[in-house]
């Protein structure tokens, strides 16, 4: 048999360039969205560049919000670069999700297609969710073994005895994301005929199954997939060990197993639009049923000048981490270019009236070391001579950007045995401290049962569940 070889790409959030025109209004949306929006149409061109240069993988995966605002300017756009995949010999599959579409009535998404002008914005056509199918019937559903057509979930054959199994957003576009009844049972049903045939199943979702981290499904559960819980105990139970998602736009790879020691992989995808942005190359072993993962980023954008920037450097000035490295100085040197930056991303009135108290607050954090940081976890005295001068010269803030750097590209970069590990991890530990002696309930409500404040800053602090989001190698058996 053949071995199967395809890419997947999560949340292009396309924008057609029709659908703007440069001014507060959509600079506005960018900032708040917190990806680049502006460039989507050259970053996902540079991508499929490189897809279309590799003749050896054949198949491509879109794995939902393949547009920002369930336009059909935007729609019409991206499928004509499906079309440019397809015509270089590519087989595509389109999965679609809550920014893909507009409720219009139908459902509670609450996304509006519009125009931004200068100074406001206008509306123009959305797509409905019920056009969704025949608009995107070329790419999956025409190829598919079974179609449920409520949703517009699908299964396709990729060959090699593995089986696409996509699953669309259902729900109500809004807090309930996935399928009603009659959809549980068609996917209980493409779960069992994989099996019966001996195929391997490859799953794709939008919405996470299992929570990036572990507090993201305490605070956010509505931004889950619906009926996460129970498609888990089904995953396990009919042996499927892979779901592939996006939503988060965090690179993150995380492992569930039930009481029984059955388990499986969700491997989520980084945004294309995210300055980070990679795509993953998905390689299955026919006969040994191993599956490997890759991470493909992009180096430079095709048709912008970055004026010599590489794509992420070019990029991440727009993206959240990028938007709080400026922020933070910028309070403390240059307070209306400070408010100029916040304005749309932060309330920039009460900026205005507090703003001595932001300055005097924006100069005391900048100064505060991990040596500082040391002696109020009190592991000060368990550091070494050289680990000690090491934090003196490390500040808080330096390190919380590098946090944040790996926020939405994964592999939390403090292992341990580094010094930034051992002091925050011990700090977070006396705050729990605080948080238990005095009860604070506004920080309780946060923290899943089980779970601390020290153990949510540890999946942020180091990747301690797989080792590395961007690669790994299992089996499908």
């Amino acid at each position: 048999m053949k071995n199967v070889s395809f890419y997947l790409l999560a949340d292009a959030h396309y924008v057609s360039k029709k659908n703007w025109t440069e001014g507060k209004p959509f600079t506005f949306r960018e900032r708040s969205d917190q990806i680049a929006l502006k460039a989507t149409p050259e970053i996902l061109d540079t991508f499929i560049e490189k897809i279309i240069a590799d003749e050896e993988t054949d198949t491509v995966i879109f794995a939902g919000d393949n547009v920002n605002n369930g336009d059909m300017n935007s729609h019409y756009e991206f499928r004509q670069r499906l079309e440019k995949l397809t015509d270089a010999g590519k087989k595509v599959y389109v999965i679609y999700a809550t920014h893909d579409y507009c409720g219009c009535g139908e459902d509670k998404n609450w996304f509006t297609s519009c125009i931004y002008t200068e100074t406001g914005t206008e509306p123009t056509e959305p797509m409905k969710k019920s056009g969704l199918y025949d608009f995107y019937y070329e790419y999956g559903p025409k190829q598919a073994l079974s179609v449920e057509r409520e949703s517009g979930s699908f299964t396709v054959k990729l060959g090699g005895g593995v089986r696409l199994i996509a699953v669309m957003d259902n729900g109500n576009g809004c807090g309930y994301c996935g399928l009603f009844e009659d959809g549980v049972k068609w996917l209980e049903g493409q779960f069992k005929e994989a099996n019966e045939c001996g195929d391997y199943v490859i799953l794709v979702i939008h919405h996470p199954v299992i929570p990036p981290w572990d507090v993201f499904s305490h605070v956010a559960d509505d931004e889950m997939y619906g009926g996460y819980r129970e498609l888990s105990s089904l995953m396990c139970r009919e042996n499927v060990r892979v779901v592939f998602t996006g939503h988060t736009h965090v690179q993150n790879i995380r492992k569930y197993t039930d009481p029984e020691g059955r388990w499986f992989l969700d491997i989520s995808t980084v945004a294309l639009a995210n300055a980070a942005g990679k795509m993953r190359k998905v390689t299955v072993d026919a006969e040994s049923g191993i599956c490997d993962v890759k991470s493909i980023g992009i180096e430079k954008l095709s048709g912008i000048d970055t004026g010599g920037k590489s794509a992420f450097d070019y990029l991440y000035g727009l993206n959240f981490p990028g938007i709080w490295e400026k922020l933070i100085p910028l309070c403390t040197k240059d307070y209306n270019a400070f408010l100029e930056l916040a304005e749309g991303y932060l309330p920039v009135d009460k900026l205005k009236k507090y703003k001595k108290l932001i300055q005097l607050a924006g100069r005391k954090v900048q100064k505060i070391t991990l040596s500082s940081v040391a002696k109020f976890g009190r592991t000060k005295k368990n550091l070494t001579r050289e680990q000690k001068e090491e934090a003196k010269s490390k500040t808080l803030v330096q390190t919380a950007y590098i946090i944040l750097r790996h926020i939405y590209s994964g592999n939390a970069p403090f292992t341990p045995d580094t010094i930034e590990y051992k002091v925050l991890d011990s700090a977070v530990g006396r705050i729990d401290k605080f948080v238990d002696l005095f009860r604070i309930k506004a920080v309780k409500k946060i923290i899943p049962e089980g779970s601390s404040l020290r153990i949510i800053a540890q999946d942020f602090l180091y990747n301690c569940r797989t080792g590395n989001d961007d690669e790994i190698s299992f089996s499908l058996k």
